[in-house]
């Protein structure tokens, strides 16, 4: 019987990690910088579910107001870039 804390450290969680491999190899290696954003975001995103899944694995709640915070920044910066292109694409 497969537990869901055997799921999360023998499924889950390397997926997660393989994941931020390809991205980090993305992000050092992307043509355009606008890869290299994407790439970044999508790590941040990767470590908010890194952070989720050892807050259920451990019990401890409080680290889901980090994830919360760190989506949050994540967000704005990504949006911040995106206004970035757009001014620069109109001068």
């Amino acid at each position: 019987m497969i537990t869901l804390e055997t799921y999360f450290d023998y499924v889950i969680l390397p997926i997660l990690a393989i994941s931020v491999m390809l991205v980090f190899i993305r992000l050092f290696r992307g043509p355009a910088v606008v890869d290299r954003v994407i790439a970044l975001d999508l790590i941040i995103t990767i470590g908010i579910g890194i952070i989720t899944v050892y807050s259920i694995r451990t019990d401890q709640k409080v680290l889901l107001d980090v994830a919360i915070i760190l989506a949050l920044i994540a967000f704005l910066g990504t949006v911040a870039f995106a206004y970035y292109i757009e001014k620069q694409q109109d001068d």
